[in-house]
């Protein structure tokens, strides 16, 4: 659609007024604040317009609100100057809940309350009727409110599980209680660790507030918060001393030293990876730049890149920030606003015109909704013209003037032009704003690049030319060197992406370069002046100057106060913006002349000299062939799926991607970058331990048929469990129920008819060789498929009722489990396997089957009884709904601080790619012979003649089983220079 087609939106006006009757909240998508519906992209919140800063907590009445406690959720708060309140428009409730401690001692009048959070995608209704409570949440202390709260400001929602949560395999089932006290126990341990980032948080501290049958998922929300890098992380000295001294996992190569590179490096050295920083500047950092200025016995450090930290609640460098004790300085409200004369502008219009833009931004809110899916195609520019030409007649000069302003403080915001910006989805991070102040950080953020580099090995002045990447390894090269590992991090700015600069073999996914292609990747520059001494004021961080010209709206626009956190006298003059674009090309020389004609304006009339700086420094960063731009935005066409593609990994585990241009949440902001550097280092580590587990299971066992099965028969001779037909083995130091199993079900072919003689007077000798012979062959008629399930699943089998062929039914209906002969098990089973005869050692029992402890085995409750159920079922009056048969849970193989705290997904799948037919198919163990196996790699030797055989089990032998078809750098809130 053309930008200038005006008359279409006019069409809309009186839309748009009959459309406000039937909208008390201005809010296009109220239903979803901070819970994005990924199913329609198109709805998308735009909060009010206070700071997160302070949490409004009031509890509305439980007759018409069923004891809900609300909070109100703020429009973000943007860089530059604050949007301020506005009375004419109401602040959006948001709906928070803390789950109802049932049969417990919380104080139900203060923070025990029922509800659901609407943070993310909620999967779980907290309600008496609604949940079976078998068995009560847990308590760990009277502060759950506060600890969701902390939570909150970490990204995670008050009642429910992220995606990034259930990817990881934290619970066996999303949406029953197990989920309610997981919750409880992930707030609590992030709580504590924000009570002193300075210390590591041991899972040891929990284990006398966390009832014994709940430590399961201790380990489990203890693990995940560690690997995924929301807690313990950091330049502290006890993050330092988890550094192994020596890695012993592979090599990784990270390609850009700012805050992601930096972030991922630190991380994966932690995890044990050997790592390699490859930068292409002299400095790390990247679009994080402090220059040192200094003459006359005057120094000031210039934030000539990401400068401003925003919000602090949250933010983990604010948390870096407390680590190193750097002081913060909030950045102060007043923002005085100057004519083109050097006049004040008069603060009553000054306040008139602000509100009346609040309310364009509102209008376009309003609009996108209306327009539907139309608004894809449509600029923010667009709309907000077309509104302001609406009152155009009524409009003075200098007012304006002042709109422009605004439009110029919007452009920087964003780091592109209003007529780019796409009109759906430009503010579609707003939902998650970090909260608390904005601030500075004294002495410049390169203080924390300084503190992040340490020890991490950088190799400077390291340009890539092409990443090379392939089941075997990754390969980069850069200059006439190539380096070589098992993976690469790639952190280069979307620019550079959008370049093309870097070759990637092969080409990257489609997909992938149409995401490139879509983003926005806009451009802020600023002017840093170093004077001999303050002639500004101290009394202010912020002032604005206007233009005349609406296509130097941005030029010098804003000026940041340094004086109070630079160290000496320093001035910035912000350009955004056209005449970003434009200041790319500008002498220096005019670019100083003219911010000190705009200054001298201001403050001569009021009899202030201004002296010449004594240094001043003019960026380039939309020329710089490191970045090519600031930061990303959402361009016309583009949404924040966009984000998530950018993130992607590609080529199986090997190449990856993390920057701000890389989080949908954290668009263009420093902690955005820090954050998708942690992430991509624990997904680096996921794939790199699944990857070694294949390789172990390639190596370990012998590659003879004859010896997996004779491992696999001298376990079963010992199962821990045994009824029926089907045998169980699992280690029994691991008690938890979504532990793997390894399930054996025995088909035994019917017994042939002997012909016996008819001497009734056999001699004993004949009779015993009889016995042995028709045992020997009996046994070599069993066959013997499996499968892996968890702890659970093989004692809700063995309460099953009604025989074998009833637990074959629950097995296939109830659970969707494929049973496979030896081979089908795959490198996980395999893992288990090796790891209970490694439980068992070397020593073969020669004593009869025992019989598991009841009590070892024996359900926790009926809690522990439900059926897995897939994400986002609802539980209601009490029952779980049925799965019809598909069991696609992910379980968590193997965590700790010796796997770096990862978990191994591992899927269950019923059925593959072809459907169940009334037979199971996989490779069985059949007898084929009776001579002993013997094998010399170290695994446990055999006399069973087992051994695996390609076999269809049909359901004719013994057990009449039926199978039914499973379905199957605005780095920050911190600008750019």
């Amino acid at each position: 659609m053309a930008e200038n087609n005006y008359s279409f939106y006019s069409s809309l006006d009186d839309s748009l007024l009959e459309f406000d009757r039937y909208v008390s909240n201005p809010n296009p998508n109220s239903n979803q604040i901070l819970g994005l519906n990924s199913d329609n992209p198109i709805e998308q919140p735009n909060l009010d317009s206070q700071s997160f800063s302070s949490f409004n907590v009031s509890y509305s009445d439980p007759s018409t609100s069923g004891d809900l406690l609300t909070l109100t959720i703020p429009r973000k708060r943007r860089r530059g100057r604050p949007r301020s309140n506005i009375s004419s428009i109401p602040s959006y409730r948001q709906v928070f809940s803390i789950p109802q401690i049932y049969g417990n001692s919380v104080d139900s009048s203060s923070n025990s309350v029922s509800g659901r959070a609407q943070f993310g995608k909620s999967n779980l209704q907290l309600n008496p009727s609604l949940v079976d409570l078998s068995e009560d949440i847990i308590v760990i202390n009277r502060e759950a409110t506060a600890e969701a709260l902390t939570a909150l400001t970490a990204g995670f929602p008050a009642d429910s599980v992220t995606d990034e949560e259930i990817d990881a395999g934290v619970l066996p089932v999303v949406g029953g209680i197990e989920q309610v006290n997981y919750i409880l126990i992930r707030n609590h341990i992030i709580t504590k660790w924000r009570e002193n980032v300075s210390n590591w948080v041991a899972k040891e501290m929990f284990l006398d507030v966390i009832p014994k049958h709940c430590h399961w998922l201790l380990d489990t929300a203890y693990d995940f918060l560690v690997s995924h890098g929301y807690v313990n992380f950091g330049v502290a000295s006890a993050i330092k001393e988890r550094f192994p001294m020596d890695p012993t996992k592979g090599s990784v190569i990270v390609i850009g030293a700012g805050l992601a590179g930096l972030s991922a490096a630190r991380q994966l050295m932690r995890f044990g990876f050997k790592v390699t920083v490859l930068e292409g500047r002299k400095r790390a950092g990247g679009r994080v730049y402090t220059k040192k200025m200094e003459g006359l016995n005057k120094i000031a450090a210039a934030d000539l890149g990401g400068s401003v930290l925003t919000g602090t609640l949250g933010n983990p460098l604010g948390i870096l920030a407390r680590q190193l004790s750097y002081p913060l300085h909030k950045i102060r409200d007043k923002c005085p606003i100057y004519r083109v004369d050097g006049s004040p502008v008069d603060p009553i219009l000054d306040s008139k015109v602000e509100n009346a833009f609040n309310k364009l931004l509102d209008k376009a809110s309003r609009l996108r909704q209306l327009m539907g899916e139309v608004s894809q195609d449509v600029s923010l520019g667009a709309a907000l013209e077309t509104f302001s030409q609406g009152c155009g007649a009524t409009v003075t000069d200098e007012e304006k003037n002042l709109f422009n302003w605004h439009f110029a403080n919007l452009e920087y915001a964003n780091a592109g032009l209003l007529t780019k910006l796409s009109l759906a989805f430009w503010d579609q991070d707003d939902p998650y704003d970090m909260g608390g102040d904005h601030c500075f950080l004294s002495g410049g953020n390169g203080r924390l690049v300084q503190a992040l580099t340490e020890n991490v090995p950088i190799m400077y002045e390291k340009t890539v030319t092409s990443i090379r990447y392939g089941s075997d390894g990754v390969q980069v090269a850069a200059g006439n060197q190539v380096f070589e590992g098992e993976m690469v991090l790639c952190t280069v700015p979307l620019g550079v992406l959008k370049s093309g600069s870097i070759k990637f073999i092969p080409e990257l996914p489609q997909k992938k370069l149409d995401g490139i292609k879509r983003l926005g990747f806009g451009c802020l520059n600023k002017v840093a002046m170093l004077f001999p001494h303050v002639f500004w004021g101290t009394d202010l961080d912020t002032f604005g100057h206007l233009s005349d010209d609406p296509l130097r709206r941005g030029e010098f626009f804003l000026f940041y106060s340094y004086a109070t956190v630079a160290g000496g006298p320093l001035l910035l003059a912000l350009v955004a913006g056209e005449a970003a674009y434009k200041f790319e090309s500008m002498p220096p020389t005019d670019a100083v002349t003219h911010v000190l004609q705009i200054l001298r304006g201001i403050y001569e009339p009021q009899g202030i000299t201004v002296p010449e700086p004594i240094q001043t420094v003019c960026t380039r960063w939309g020329s710089d062939p490191f970045c090519l731009g600031s930061y990303s935005n959402v361009a016309v066409g583009a949404s924040g799926d966009d984000y998530d593609i950018l993130a992607e990994t590609v080529g199986d585990g090997r190449l990856f991607f993390a920057g701000e241009a890389t989080t949908r949440r954290y668009p263009a902001t420093m902690h955005g970058a820090f954050l998708s550097g942690l992430r991509e280092a624990a997904n680096m580590a996921h794939y790199a331990s699944a990857r070694a587990l294949n390789f172990k299971i390639e190596r370990c066992p012998s590659k003879n048929a004859h010896t997996c099965a004779s491992l696999l028969a001298d376990l079963f001779r010992e199962p821990n469990l045994e009824f029926g037909s089907f045998s169980v083995i699992f280690e029994k130091d691991n008690a938890d129920p979504k532990s793997s199993v390894i399930l054996r079900v025995t088909f035994t072919e019917p017994r042939k008819k002997s012909h016996e003689g008819t001497k009734a007077d056999t001699m004993h000798s004949k009779k015993l060789l009889f016995q042995q012979l028709q045992s020997h062959f009996n046994e070599k008629q069993q066959i013997h498929v499996y499968t892996l399930l968890s702890r659970q699943q093989a004692l809700e089998l063995r309460e099953v009722r009604g025989g074998d062929d009833m637990r074959l039914h629950y097995l296939s209906e109830k659970l969707g489990i494929k049973l496979v002969g030896r081979k089908g098990l795959g490198p996980t089973a395999d893992a288990v396997i090796a790891s209970i005869k490694a439980e068992r050692g070397s020593h073969k029992t020669a004593s009869p089957t025992v019989a598991v402890k009841s009590e070892m085995l024996k359900p926790k409750g009926a809690s522990e009884k439900r059926r897995m159920i897939r994400r986002a079922k609802v539980i209601r009056n009490g029952s779980v709904p049925n799965t019809g048969g598909n069991y696609n849970g992910i379980m968590p193989h193997s965590k700790g601080e010796g796997s770096n705290g990862l978990s191994t997904p591992i899927k269950v799948v019923a059925g593959e790619n072809s459907p169940m037919s009334s037979e199971a198919t996989g490779s069985a163990d059949a007898p084929t012979s009776s001579v002993a196996t013997h094998c010399d790699n170290g695994l446990l030797p055999s006399t069973n003649a087992n051994t695996d055989a390609e076999t269809n089990i049909t359901a004719s032998r013994s057990l009449n089983m039926s199978f039914d078809k499973v379905p199957e750098d605005k780095i920050g809130p911190s600008e750019f220079s």
